[in-house]
């Protein structure tokens, strides 16, 4: 793993936390030699992250779609700022360019740029590690709802061991490094669902 793009939100949030857990991910980032991508932003936790890892004299790679760009709120002192045109081809080559990814404390746009990237891990479109740095907690609703989904039977026991999760970045990175896509028995999924149905019919 060389390269780790990283979705969170624009904004500081509510709690100091949030901020110092993206400052301490870009340090260690740096520390490890990993390469951070991310959506090219100089506010909020986007803006420390990406500041982080260039203090600690890693590289960032940024993606921003030029109607962000002209609203001032990119990162313009990057040596690597890609500007594109949607935000389609923004998570496109993000994606491209990354060999993780990590969802940290956001909004809308965060959540959406995570599913969607563990969707692709899902469907098998590629084979690498999705990571949420649950600080504070934040994210157990929404592991709540996953795990409610599995036990109504529209996810696979085996496609929850997609989502990787810790509280600290040294150990959820430890664990994307170390990570190794589950065997999924489609067949036997296909078969459980049917004998499912035929139970409740």
């Amino acid at each position: 793993m060389k390269s780790v793009c990283v979705f969170c939100g624009s904004s500081p949030g509510d709690r100091p936390e949030y901020m110092a857990a993206a400052k301490l991910l870009g340090s260690e980032m740096a520390r490890q030699g990993l390469r951070l991508v991310y959506g090219g932003a100089s506010v909020g936790m986007m803006g420390e992250i990406a500041k982080s890892v260039l203090a600690g004299g890693g590289r960032v790679t940024g993606v921003i779609p030029k109607a962000l760009r002209d609203k001032e709120v990119a990162l313009t002192t990057l040596e690597d700022l890609r500007v594109v045109d949607s935000m389609h081809e923004r998570k496109a080559l993000m994606a491209e360019l990354s060999d993780g990814f990590i969802a940290m404390p956001g909004g809308l746009g965060t959540l959406e740029e995570f599913v969607e990237v563990l969707t692709w891990s899902q469907l098998g479109l590629h084979c690498k590690p999705c990571g949420l740095l649950n600080i504070v907690d934040y994210y157990k609703p929404f592991i709540g709802l996953i795990d409610h989904m599995v036990e109504q039977k529209f996810v696979n026991p085996a496609h929850r061991k997609l989502l990787l999760m810790a509280g600290r970045p040294a150990l959820l990175l430890e664990k994307m490094a170390a990570w190794q896509p589950p065997v999924v028995d489609k067949a036997k999924w296909i078969l459980e669902l049917s004998a499912h149905r035929a139970d409740a019919a």
